[in-house]
């Protein structure tokens, strides 16, 4: 960037002086909103007290300032100079309070060490400012200003040792290594400004807001009830049953010291994070490993229908372990893996229409209380995560695409005309139809997209930190049909087993021999096509033909997956397991695998990168199983089967939340 350059070269040389004589300069850029000021000031004293006593009172004082002397004060005393660092401590003192009352306005005070100097190559002019001569200074300093709010920087000292040998005369520091200084300086301020995709950027750690602290409060309380009702009570349940307000209470409390660790994690700088860096090994061995794993976990299942529910908690937890993985390894930068991650992400939506459809034919339950109660299971430890660690609904992007799918299903099915019989389904797949054609309007309409969803009050839902509709346009774009090929494959499937078309009561094949060989290979056949399309496509082909597609993938798995009854009654145990905490796995991960807003990893034991990785991947499993098992037990209590009180708990929920939605200008 040219005004980049210019600007660091205006403080590298102030007035172009190349020598050791300075004088004040100032530089200006209104393209960049820059103004940066250079005073001369080689000594603590008055000139140095003047210029910053009147910036304590201006309307807007400077962002940041950078303070630094010392050599001259030494070259002054030339053989004394270490009699002088009293006064020069003494000095400095005079300034701290002037620092402080700025740092409390929101001003940087930055003070710079003196850097070392060559000895060996030291001109006669400087002989006098020693190493020695220099750290007496630097501790004094550092002793004046370790109870103020003024921040040492040390780290120029460690780039200028680098380069001690290119020092001229021994004592200026060399122009790249000013270079860094700048850029460094640039990094603290403008790190907290920028949408940076890194994990290690030297950012301050986020504010807290005003719900952070209610939220967390509440749950302190809970926490301190959990423990006195525990202790006075231990002994009683030993022989009875836990009341219910113990349960909720002690649930809400086991749930909010997790979402603590989750604030500790993501929210704060207490524990390190580091980058991400695709290798080749580092994503397919661990993705080996796995499936070796859930091969050697294998068993039979006590289901045989196609699809049958030990399959897809199966083929979900497999897929969240290799997007986990994607994630933790940076792989998705990949094109190739990319693309294979969206067809992970659209089946899981495939599965999700599904399920929802399948279950709510059949059961004669699935009114108003059921589809309050799949709300819940989706959305309550979402809405807890968007207030506790201060994120919109949107960065949890797949939850709001499957509660808007599962939502306008729950609408389809609720709409009349139902029907009896065959008009049944004829009238379902008409609404279906009506829905896909719905669906088709939305995309070729931009414009009427965002009309209906920037609408209050429901925009905050659908809009990220920057009130921008981009990324649910996008997200929704990509599986506009994932859910509805689902829904259609449900409604097949239950017209198949109507009529008998296929037997899928038994263990064995559901065609003969020869159908089933030609329906595997073909199968096969076309499962490859798609992944060798997936990986030679560019990204605007694959973006753009991903939602037609992903069908061909979805359906062929499901072919080699069910039409051997070997394949179809066998199942991991182990992929099960992942699966039925699949929700709480993609929540968790962003907070306590990944960190950062998912741009880096989690690092509770630097150095030890294998072992890191091992410690918070147990973690990360067994707080999502936790998780998972605090929610099913809230769930009867926040939705019970009733349909009345569970909308009036319903509504309550909402009413709390009212405050929030105001503040996110819902209203």
């Amino acid at each position: 960037n040219p005004r980049l350059v210019q600007f660091q070269n205006s403080i590298r040389f102030p007035n172009n002086r190349v020598d050791h004589k300075f004088t004040d300069t100032l530089y200006t850029n209104e393209n960049l909103n820059l103004k940066a000021q250079f005073v001369w000031s080689p000594y603590i004293g008055e000139l140095m007290y003047t210029t910053l006593y009147p910036l304590r009172t201006i309307e807007r004082p400077p962002s940041m300032i950078v303070m630094g002397c010392g050599t001259y004060s030494m070259q002054q005393y030339n053989t004394t100079a270490l009699d002088h660092v009293t006064e020069y401590a003494t000095n400095l003192s005079r300034l701290v309070q002037s620092m402080d009352i700025l740092s409390e306005r929101k001003t940087r005070v930055i003070w710079n060490l003196q850097e070392s100097v060559n000895e060996k190559t030291l001109s006669s002019e400087y002989e006098m400012i020693t190493n020695q001569v220099i750290d007496a200074y630097n501790k004094a300093a550092i002793e004046t200003l370790s109870h103020s709010d003024v921040t040492i920087w040390s780290s120029s000292r460690l780039i200028a040792s680098g380069r001690l040998s290119d020092m001229r005369h021994g004592l200026f520091v060399h122009p790249k290594c000013l270079d860094i200084d700048v850029q460094l300086l640039l990094n603290v301020y403008c790190n907290d400004h920028m949408n940076f995709n890194d994990a290690t950027c030297c950012a301050t750690p986020e504010q807290h807001s005003s719900s952070q602290v209610v939220v967390y409060t509440a749950f302190l309380i809970c926490i301190i009830l959990t423990c006195i009702l525990t202790l006075k009570q231990s002994v009683k349940f030993l022989y009875e049953e836990p009341t219910y307000a113990y349960i909720v209470i002690s649930s809400l409390g086991k749930l909010g010291l997790i979402l603590t660790y989750f604030y500790l994690c993501d929210r704060t700088n207490f524990f390190m994070k580091e980058n991400k860096y695709y290798s080749q090994v580092s994503f397919w061995l661990p993705i080996g490993y796995v499936f070796v794993l859930g091969v050697f976990f294998t068993e039979d299942s006590r289901y045989i229908k196609i699809l049958n529910r030990d399959q897809t908690d199966e083929w979900k937890g497999c897929m969240q372990l290799i997007l986990v993985i994607s994630h933790m390894t940076g792989a998705r930068t990949q094109l190739s893996i990319l693309n294979h991650m969206r067809i992970f992400a659209s089946s899981y939506l495939f599965l999700s229409g599904f399920g929802h459809f399948y279950y709510m034919w059949h059961r004669p339950d699935s009114g108003l209380a059921r589809y309050l109660q799949v709300l819940f299971r989706l959305n309550a430890l979402t809405v807890l995560c968007c207030v506790a660690m201060n994120r919109p609904y949107q960065f949890y992007y797949f939850v709001p695409l499957v509660t808007f799918w599962f939502s306008l299903l729950y609408l389809v099915l609720q709409a009349p005309p139902r029907g009896n019989g065959t008009a049944r389904y004829l009238y379902m797949g008409l609404k279906l139809l009506a829905l896909s054609g719905l669906t088709a309007v939305l995309y070729i309409s931009e414009v009427f997209f965002e009309k209906i969803f920037v609408t209050r009050p429901w925009k905050a839902l659908f809009v990220t930190t920057d009130d921008d509709i981009h990324d649910w346009w996008m997200r929704w774009k990509l599986d506009r049909y994932s859910f509805l090929y689902g829904c259609v494959f449900s409604l097949c499937l239950i017209l198949v087993q109507k009529f008998n078309l296929i037997d899928d009561n038994t263990y064995s094949n559901l065609f003969s021999t020869k159908l089933t060989l030609v329906s595997l290979f073909i199968a096969l056949i076309a499962l490859c096509l798609n992944s060798t399309f997936a990986m030679l496509c560019s990204e605007a082909e694959c973006t753009e033909l991903h939602s037609y597609t992903v069908i061909v993938p979805i359906l062929s798995y499901i072919v080699i997956r069910n039409i051997s009854g070997r394949l179809r009654t066998r199942y991991s145990s182990l992929f099960t397991g992942l699966g039925r905490i699949s929700l709480e796995l993609y929540i968790t991960q962003s907070h306590i695998f990944t960190a950062a807003d998912t741009h880096g990893i989690l690092t509770l034991l630097p150095e030890y990168p294998v072992l890191n990785s091992l410690l918070t991947c147990f973690i990360f499993i067994c707080v999502a199983h936790e998780l998972h098992e605090i929610m099913l037990t809230l769930m009867p209590y926040c939705v019970p089967q009733d349909s009345k009180t569970a909308l009036r708990n319903f509504l309550i929920f909402l009413f709390i939340f009212i405050p929030l939605g105001v503040s996110d200008g819902m209203f």
